[in-house]
């Protein structure tokens, strides 16, 4: 019986950390990632435009 509640609850446990810690972590870099990404995309056009003249 003691196996089973530990197994039920270590489950439940498993399911909440990945709930409250891995995607919210994954969306973060995520996001964190697009931004980055956005902030090149300026700075290659910025610089292209200037290289053009």
């Amino acid at each position: 019986m003691t196996r089973t509640v530990l197994a039920v609850v270590g489950i439940f446990l498993a399911i909440w950390l990945v709930i409250g810690f891995v995607i919210p972590a994954l969306f973060a870099t995520l996001k964190f990632l697009l931004i980055v990404a956005l902030i090149a995309a300026v700075v290659v056009g910025v610089i292209t435009l200037v290289g053009k003249k």
